[in-house]
């Protein structure tokens, strides 16, 4: 009869996404995963196939959270510049109280990764794509309300919006100082008028 399994996979690959998103894919062994998810190696390798696919689930997962975080943030805004400010903010505020100075999973991993991993570079330029079709779809909404010029680069201004939240969350790890984020955002944002 085979054995069932004793452990939640949902919550084992939340586990492992915090493990990889603090400690980076290199700096965690499997020991790490052993350890942090309460499972023993036979279990990690039967259900998640090793440290490799295990990593590929776990950052799956965090993107699947993160957008739909995002949706949710612009479709609780009244305006689409209240929504990209929401974004920003909630940014900020995650940098400034993250005291292990996590920063974005995303971007971490990029800097980690690539340029070896010919894979991961696909699923981070489909991750990349997806957010700046976001953003742009946002930003035509705001042009087609009037919130927005109709002049505006729609598409330029997403790849703009897109490049600073990454460099904001990569700067926010070296010094998550409150005003001075807020000030760069404030900056950043005055192209949506």
């Amino acid at each position: 009869m085979p054995r069932t399994k004793q452990f939640n996979e949902e919550e084992v690959l939340k586990k492992a996404m915090e493990l990889f998103w603090e400690k980076g894919f290199h700096a965690t062994s499997i020991q790490d995963l052993v350890s942090h998810l309460g499972i023993n190696r036979a279990s990690l390798y039967d259900t998640f196939g090793g440290k490799d696919i295990l990593f590929d689930k776990a950052f799956a997962h965090y993107r699947k959270g993160a957008t739909d975080w995002l949706n949710g943030i612009f479709e609780s805004a009244e305006t689409v510049k209240g929504g990209f400010q929401k974004l920003f903010d909630s940014a900020i505020k995650e940098s400034v109280e993250d005291e292990c100075r996590r920063g974005c999973f995303v971007v971490n991993t990029t800097t980690e990764l690539v340029p070896g991993d010919k894979d991961l570079l696909k699923v981070l330029s489909e991750n990349k794509s997806n957010l700046e079709s976001l953003f742009l779809l946002q930003i035509q909404k705001g042009i087609d309300s009037g919130e927005f010029a109709s002049s505006m680069d729609a598409k330029g201004v997403a790849s703009m919006i897109f490049t600073f939240y990454n460099g904001l969350r990569v700067v926010a790890k070296v010094d998550p100082n409150p005003i001075e984020l807020k000030k760069m955002v404030e900056a950043a944002l005055s192209v949506l008028h």
